[in-house]
């Protein structure tokens, strides 16, 4: 059986993370979250669904943020989603 992540780059996103996260319950098999400076609560809130939350210094390069977050990811498949998006049935 393939295993399913979920890899975010967030930074503040307190105002809409949980709905994303919300949307992909009974979806993903874990949840992989790369917060690379936030000062709200984001990173509370990921770690309220069980996300494994790394902290990660933004160089400009959404690039070296992206590969950070496969480096962590154990899933077979990665999903990417932006804070603002979510998955509808």
């Amino acid at each position: 059986m393939c295993r399913l992540s979920l890899a975010m780059i967030v930074k503040n996103e307190e105002e809409h993370i949980a709905r994303c996260l919300e949307s992909v319950r009974g979806i993903v098999d874990e949840i992989i979250v790369v917060d690379t400076g936030s000062t709200d609560k984001t990173k509370e809130i990921a770690k309220s669904y069980g996300a494994s939350v790394y902290d990660f210094e933004w160089v400009n390069d959404f690039s070296a943020a992206r590969n950070f977050s496969i480096q962590k990811s154990t899933g077979d498949w990665n999903l990417f989603l932006d804070a603002d998006e979510y998955i509808t049935n």
